[in-house]
């Protein structure tokens, strides 16, 4: 008996994964880092002092959505991909042990979802979050409501 209704994929039209092209925005790849570095222990926020001022009056406007890509900025190629972030570490944390550990969950989430190779990730520590900052914000932000 021969089935001529199907076809093989590997005949004259090959692979489905070569019939066309997939391009991936740089911001899509921005809040994959983003969320990737926001989940390593130690990070306290991403960012600068002024972009996280801006960032924090952004989301204070109703339906504002905030922004996990904030201290994030890519280059994305066709294969390949380089990762500049700015972080703000708590105090008491290895910042050694805390970039490495960004920088792995990095490159393993963009590589994962993506499929692009990370070629390097670097990281700026802006600042180191101390406990008594912590406290003064609480204390400040009634005033801002």
């Amino acid at each position: 008996m021969t089935d001529t209704g199907t076809q093989n994929v590997s005949g004259k039209h090959g692979d489905p994964a070569s019939r066309g092209r997939t391009t991936i925005a740089d911001s899509a790849v921005e809040k994959i880092v983003g969320m990737a570095a926001r989940d390593v222990a130690g990070v306290h926020a991403m960012g600068s002092g002024i972009s996280r001022a801006f960032g924090a009056a952004r989301e204070r406007v109703p339906g504002a959505a905030k922004s996990v890509s904030r201290g994030v900025k890519v280059e994305v190629g066709e294969k390949q991909t380089a990762v500049d972030l700015e972080i703000v570490v708590d105090y008491g944390v290895s910042i050694t042990d805390v970039a490495g550990a960004v920088r792995e969950n990095v490159i393993s989430a963009v590589e994962w979802m993506t499929g692009l190779e990370v070629v390097e990730v670097n990281i700026a520590v802006s600042d180191v979050k101390l406990p008594e900052e912590e406290e003064e914000e609480e204390e400040e932000q009634p005033r801002l409501r």
